[in-house]
């Protein structure tokens, strides 16, 4: 995510050029798909800073996030927030509204939490969202693991049910334990998911 600033001059010039002749933006991640459907999104604080550090913080974020989403008639599918990054998984009408939706979200938080950390307009807060469309089941149920178990992944806690900035409580209190057990060895995410873009 960040390889860029690590880079020589005459590498950032060939990465620009490439993403330039592919019709990408120059260095912000690509949104090919801007349609209806389902989509892995995510987003991390810049250079994956601890900024959502404090319970407080996560929770009033998690709150902020299902609701932004839910103004824009999304449907909201799962999530996870962590210390320095969030993933959700909802049905859009249109990505531009998910764009301009968290363009909002990260800019109150960006003011809120610099203002709050005595870092006011020294820090950068976030980097830019990227999304997956999802193409099948297998892939949205892929999807949903790889969230629920993003905690476990990262060292946070040791069973996805630990950490309470999920919606894993929503899927074991309707479908109960056994099914997200069943679901998860049915469905769970190969090596390659999240691959440098949710690497630390």
């Amino acid at each position: 995510m960040y390889k860029y600033s690590n880079m020589t001059p005459e590498q950032r010039e060939e990465v620009v050029l490439i993403r330039k002749s592919r019709g990408y933006p120059l260095h912000a991640p690509p949104h090919p798909f801007r349609g209806e459907g389902y989509y892995f999104i995510t987003a991390a604080n810049f250079k994956h800073e601890l900024i959502m550090h404090s319970s407080k913080r996560r929770s009033e974020f998690e709150i902020e996030l299902v609701k932004k989403f839910k103004e824009i008639k999304a449907e909201v599918l799962g999530w996870v927030v962590l210390p320095n990054h969030y993933h959700l998984l909802a049905r859009v009408i249109d990505l531009n509204l998910v764009s301009h939706q968290l363009k909002l979200l990260h800019g109150r938080t960006s003011y809120l939490w610099n203002k709050e950390d005595d870092m006011f307009q020294k820090r950068r807060v976030w980097y830019h969202f990227s999304d997956r469309l999802i193409h099948n089941e297998c892939h949205y149920y892929s999807a949903l693991n790889y969230i629920h178990h993003n905690p476990v992944k990262h060292g946070y806690c040791e069973h996805a049910d630990d950490w309470m900035w999920s919606s894993v409580h929503l899927y074991l209190q309707d479908y109960g334990k056994e099914w997200v057990i069943n679901n998860w060895y049915k469905y769970k995410p190969g090596e390659r998911f999240g691959k440098g873009w949710d690497d630390l």
